[in-house]
């Protein structure tokens, strides 16, 4: 080996200690936090001030599902940027086109040009995500990459909820929602401008198969297909319709600030439950929960704040919990060789549930009210919950393989293209 080629070896080596991995890492974790934060902010900012102007709320549907078209080209288009600029600059690229996006919400109240932004935020956050996890994937060992992407997860989450919380602040009449925004993912940007992290490799080549995808894990693809939609209409519509309901700017910053409590609040112990038992008994048990919560959400709409947000974070909760879940089991089924295809045929699932399902429900909205998207959750959780029962009936009980272990994810987030682990260490996540 030459020396060049040695150093470079040595570059892309794994952090050993676990001090210096948390070092390295924070930077990376530190960026997606603070976007986090100002993300949270345009979630909830977009609908109350479409509310606030007097728009059908069917325009706020649309919105969002211009969002995940966005998040499917963004999904599908990330691996080749990556290949070309790198892990660092693609970053940065995607933090600079969600500025962009931001600047076009606050130059003016225009649903068209409000499409076009979240269309470009949707295909920026998609591959900030898949940079960042990538990157994460590969700079630690597998003793600690539970621990780490746990981390990353609650840490994103959490900022969600922050900034959701800060939009309950602004004044509507203004674009100070969007420079606030504008400001902290600038600041975001700054901790990967000046880490030492080294970059991965060059990703493989992401490639879909459902069929193969399917015979891996039918209940971890139908887990992605459903949780896609869930995710985008209970997170996505809720402050639609708590605004086009009568809900104050501020009680609706404190429903979205509450409801990624439920992702934390949930997901550890589901995630304990299924490293002990088949994991879809508890993927039932969650679907269920999703089911009930809705129809619950559906029959006490209208009523207090604080039992609007007690049944919210349940819900919330309990869908994002599908996620992880799903990911887990699939995971469990799945050889060294087949992680990359099935990675990347999951978050094709995941993308286009997540473009298909929000479509529907600004259909059903402009027809039978804001309403409608309870109904659509509650269905999804019903056909999900039914098929899981059919599968455990069909093939036994199955508990999960030793040394694989549940992960917290989160559904707002895609699930990674590139699942490169080391070659030299079995897998323990």
């Amino acid at each position: 080996m030459s020396l060049a080629a040695e150093n470079q070896s040595k570059a892309f080596a794994p952090v050993a200690s676990d001090g210096a991995v948390w070092f390295a890492i924070s930077s990376v974790i530190a960026s997606m936090a603070l976007t986090a934060v100002g993300n949270g902010m345009m979630f909830a900012f977009i609908p109350m001030r479409l509310g606030f102007g007097g728009y059908d709320p069917a325009w706020a549907g649309s919105i969002l599902t211009a969002l995940s078209a966005g998040g499917i080209a963004g999904c599908l288009l990330t691996g080749r940027l990556v290949s070309r600029v790198g892990h660092a600059r693609s970053f940065l690229a995607f933090s600079a086109l969600i500025i962009l996006s931001n600047a076009l919400v606050g130059a003016a109240v225009d649903p068209w040009l409000w499409m076009v932004a979240r269309a470009i935020y949707g295909f920026s956050i998609c591959g900030m995500f898949i940079v960042a996890q990538s990157w994460l994937n590969d700079a630690v060992s597998n003793a600690v990459r539970g621990r780490v992407m746990a981390v990353f997860y609650v840490a994103y989450i959490s900022g969600l909820g922050c900034g959701s919380l800060l939009a309950g602040f602004v004044d509507l009449r203004t674009a100070s929602a969007s420079l606030i925004s504008i400001g902290i993912t600038a600041l975001a940007a700054l901790p990967v401008c000046l880490t030492r992290l080294p970059p991965p490799p060059a990703p493989e080549a992401a490639s879909v198969a459902l069929r193969r995808a399917w015979r891996i894990s039918p209940v971890g693809v139908a887990g992605m297909l459903a949780v896609g939609g869930l995710s985008m209409m209970i997170t996505g519509f809720a402050p639609i319709h708590a605004t086009a309901s009568g809900m104050t700017q501020e009680q609706v910053a404190t429903l979205m600030f509450a409801m990624p409590v439920g992702t934390m609040l949930f997901q550890l112990p589901f995630g304990w439950l299924s490293d002990r038992t088949d994991r879809r008994y508890v993927l039932i048990a969650a679907a269920a929960l999703v089911v009930v919560a809705g129809l619950i959400a559906s029959f006490t709409d209208g009523s207090g704040l604080a039992l609007t947000i007690a049944i919210y974070v349940i819900w919330s909760g309990a869908s994002e919990s599908i996620y992880s879940l799903s990911n887990a089991h699939a995971n469990d089924r799945a050889d060294k060789d087949d992680l990359v295809l099935l990675a990347s045929t999951m978050l094709f699932a995941w993308s286009i549930s997540g473009f298909v399902v929000p479509g529907l429900g600004t259909v059903l909205t402009a027809f039978f009210g804001t309403q409608s998207f309870m109904w659509v959750a509650v269905a999804i959780g019903a056909a999900f919950c039914i098929f899981v029962v059919t599968r455990v009936l069909s093939t036994g009980s199955r508990a999960p393989l030793p040394g694989l272990t549940f992960a917290p994810m989160a559904a707002q987030t895609p699930p990674a293209v590139d699942l490169a682990f080391p070659t030299d260490a079995p897998r323990a996540d």
